[in-house]
């Protein structure tokens, strides 16, 4: 589709947004014409901006945002499945940054059901000419140059994504999301600690599995091999949905038992 977006106001050039990255951004999420976590989502959101040093608005509150994208997404242009990724940036209009105003922009990619994997299987490969951080910024979504060197990485070398590892040569994420690794009945995924992102759409899958006995969730310190030992791989993007891994290097990955606990979470809403 087209695409679609949506601004506080008329944008321009001179913005930090555009001039320095001094933005965060947050995906939310509409299923059958509804709001899905959207509570988590806009905590994200405000933990994000904090740890920014961001002026929160007193306007921005859940009720705000749950009212401007029902209406301008959901009723008038009649969205029924979709990702909102929402960026917002900061103004140059106060005595400091951190007394600056906000403003923001988001757009809208219309999907299938968001908690469905996307038919594709991806093949992915780990990258080792740059590494990510594992800072208290790492974990949320901020302007990064790494990302943008693992996507480009990617396109040169025919795969659909990158794995990155931190500077203790431990699995991270993902340029686009989470990495989860299935032994058995556990699966393994990445601490925060370790660079991975905070994830409204990852956490909710987890706690529903652990909630209701699916799965034995426990967050590692991954090697790098560990990439080739997983039955099934799994990466959940918020920005652009799930997705089964099919290949690294020389090694496929299928994805059954993944699928069973896709659906079984869809189900739950």
């Amino acid at each position: 589709m087209e695409n679609q977006y949506y601004t506080s106001e008329e944008l321009n050039v001179k913005n930090r947004a555009f001039l320095s990255g001094d933005a965060v951004k947050v995906s939310f999420f509409i299923r059958n014409g509804k709001l899905i976590m959207d509570e988590e989502c806009y905590f994200f959101l405000m933990a994000s901006m904090r740890k920014m040093r961001m002026n929160i608005p007193l306007s921005y509150t859940l009720e705000f945002f749950q009212s401007l994208f029902v209406r301008d997404i959901i009723e008038e242009k009649g969205i029924t499945n979709g990702i909102i990724n929402f960026l917002v940036f900061r103004n140059t209009d106060g005595i400091t940054l951190s007394k600056s105003s906000v403003s923001y922009y988001y757009e809208i990619l219309e999907t299938s059901d968001i908690l469905s994997v996307h038919e594709r299987s991806l093949e992915m490969d780990l990258i080792k000419e740059i590494n990510v951080n594992n800072n208290l910024l790492s974990n949320i979504r901020v302007h990064s140059p790494e990302n943008i060197f693992g996507e480009i990485y990617a396109q040169e070398n025919d795969l659909d994504d990158v794995i990155f590892l931190n500077p203790n040569k431990r699995i991270a994420r993902a340029s686009s999301g989470n990495l989860l690794f299935l032994e058995g009945d556990v699966i393994k995924i990445p601490k925060p600690t370790e660079g991975a992102y905070i994830s409204p759409l990852m956490e909710n899958f987890i706690t529903f599995l652990h909630k209701n006995n699916l799965a034995d969730i426990q967050e590692h310190e991954i090697i790098a091999f560990e990439s080739q030992k997983a039955e099934e791989i799994l990466l959940i993007s918020d920005e652009k949905g799930i997705f089964s891994v099919g290949k690294i290097r020389n090694k496929t990955f299928t994805n059954t038992r993944f699928l069973e606990l896709l659906k079984s979470w869809r189900g739950s809403f």
